[in-house]
């Protein structure tokens, strides 16, 4: 892979691209670049029908338009329109999540805000979800709320599970909460 140094003038944005930045990511992403530089290349498709048109880092390209700065490096590919449609998305998309635990052991929360963290990304187990709860009348006190935080895969799994679960006879149970009763039948199943 060869970096290619282009001037700012000659890429053109891709007028398809769905990626935005609010005002404090636009912050720390031009922070990170007066800081370091643009460390990170910019794609950029030479393909005869889309040439010089940015696949990928079009919000980098306009801090680097906003710093001045006059030769950008890029990576340089020939995709088809379908395909470089598909790699904007995918570049986008495709990101990881993080693991709470390496940045808990391996960084200062000091360090993380500073570089654009906020309380929201790094507790996110951690969120009020209000105190206002109550349960339908019939149902058993005391109790207590639970909050799970599942991928959508495992949620749609979850959520099957407890329809039909909720096709069972529970019995007594002196909770008229269907889905709390579905949920309490399938750990006694297990337990």
């Amino acid at each position: 892979m060869n970096l290619i140094y282009y001037n700012p003038t000659e890429l053109i944005a891709a007028e398809y691209n769905p990626r935005q930045l609010t005002k404090e990511q636009h912050k720390d992403l031009t922070d990170s670049i007066k800081r370091f530089g643009l460390v990170d290349p910019l794609i950029v498709n030479t393909h005869k029908e889309r040439k010089n048109i940015l696949v990928g880092g079009h919000q980098r390209l306009k801090i680097a338009q906003e710093l001045n700065i006059k030769e950008i490096p890029c990576v340089e590919v020939e995709l088809t329109p379908a395909k470089e449609r598909e790699l904007n998305i995918r570049l986008n998309k495709n990101s990881g999540e993080w693991d709470y635990d390496a940045l808990a052991n391996n960084f200062d929360v000091g360090e993380l805000t500073e570089w654009g963290f906020t309380d929201e990304n790094l507790f996110p187990f951690d969120q009020d979800y209000g105190t206002e709860f109550s349960l339908p009348d019939g149902d058993k006190e005391p109790f207590q709320q639970m909050t799970f935080t599942l991928s959508d895969e495992q949620a749609e799994i979850v959520q099957d599970t407890i329809k039909k679960a909720k096709q069972n006879d529970f019995g007594d149970t002196g909770n008229e909460n269907s889905n709390g009763n579905a949920l309490w039948w399938i750990c006694q199943s297990y337990e």
